[in-house]
């Protein structure tokens, strides 16, 4: 069964517990997924879904970030809630020590040196961790193991 079926499945689910929170969230992902397959006009795949989601839950921890600053905690709690919906259906992230591996794999097979390497080592780390990881700890893990 592929995501997206998962997600209509999830969503039947959720009707039928009457669970608003999760068939709201899970209505919010397929309304998402609609919206970017007309927009490139083909079916997404799985991994084209992951993408989407990693947004999304960048998405939700920028906004409890503003909602908590703003003193807003009654909408930083449902974006909360949310983004452990959308959590849930991303794969297992990686821990610091993993990404570090692979960040320095990647140096010593693609030769780089210094700072001038970073674009060629970010893209091929952030290949292999494929939406296993956040773009900004990658970032500053191969920044520092080129510094």
């Amino acid at each position: 069964m592929n995501l997206k079926e998962q997600l209509t499945e999830e969503m039947k689910t959720a009707a039928k517990a009457k669970d608003k929170l999760k068939l709201s969230t899970i209505r919010m992902v397929r309304s998402e997924i609609k919206n970017r397959e007309i927009a490139l006009r083909h079916e997404l795949n799985d991994d084209e879904i992951l993408k989407l989601l990693g947004t999304m839950v960048k998405q939700r921890k920028d906004s409890i970030n503003q909602f908590k600053k703003g003193g807003r905690d009654d909408l930083a709690a449902r974006e909360e809630q949310e983004l452990e919906i959308l959590q849930a259906y991303l794969p297992e992230q990686l821990d610091a020590a993993e990404i570090e591996k692979i960040v320095k794999a990647v140096i010593a097979e693609t030769g780089a040196v210094g700072k001038k390497d970073m674009g060629k080592v970010m893209q091929a780390v952030m290949a292999r961790v494929a939406g296993r990881a956040d773009g900004k700890e990658v970032n500053r893990m191969v920044s520092s193991q080129l510094s």
